[in-house]
């Protein structure tokens, strides 16, 4: 059986969600990494943006994560496009054959998750492979290789 972090997909949807995934997941990442993140495609109506901004935003994601993580930590990063979030997540898993994909839940009310869907539950509920679901971490909840908080 193979170890459940060897390769895993990560999602992030946002600098601030780079950053609180990579302090939630920093010390259980032993393999390898690959960022996902997923342009959500209007099927058909307009895009909110066009795909230069949304790839520039991208980019910013990729940057605050692999900073929060540390030079040490080798990151694949990659962009995806798709009308449903969680499908496209599992399509990255599937095409790296990752171990595991490994979440950080997003905060907002049940209200605006039930309009507007949750990536989060159709991710842990619709996959084939494990998921590990990490809780938010502060910052002043991270500790240094002392043990002590920083």
């Amino acid at each position: 059986m193979t170890d459940l972090f060897d390769r895993v997909v990560l999602p992030v949807a946002s600098p601030e969600d780079a950053r609180a995934t990579s302090r939630a997941a920093r010390d259980y990442l032993t393999g390898s990494v690959v960022a996902v993140h997923v342009v959500e495609k209007a099927g058909g109506a307009p895009d909110k943006a066009g795909v230069e901004q949304r790839e520039e935003y991208a980019e910013e994601i990729f940057d605050a994560l692999e900073e929060s993580l540390g030079e040490d930590r080798d990151v694949d990063t990659e962009i995806r496009y798709g009308t449903d979030v969680a499908e496209t997540i599992f399509d990255a898993a599937n095409d790296h054959n990752a171990s595991a994909i490994v979440i950080t839940p997003r905060g907002g009310s049940r209200w605006v998750r039930l309009l507007t869907g949750d990536v989060a539950l159709d991710i842990v509920t619709q996959t084939d492979r494990p998921v590990v679901v990490l809780p938010d971490v502060s910052d002043e909840d991270v500790t240094d290789s002392g043990g002590e908080s920083t």
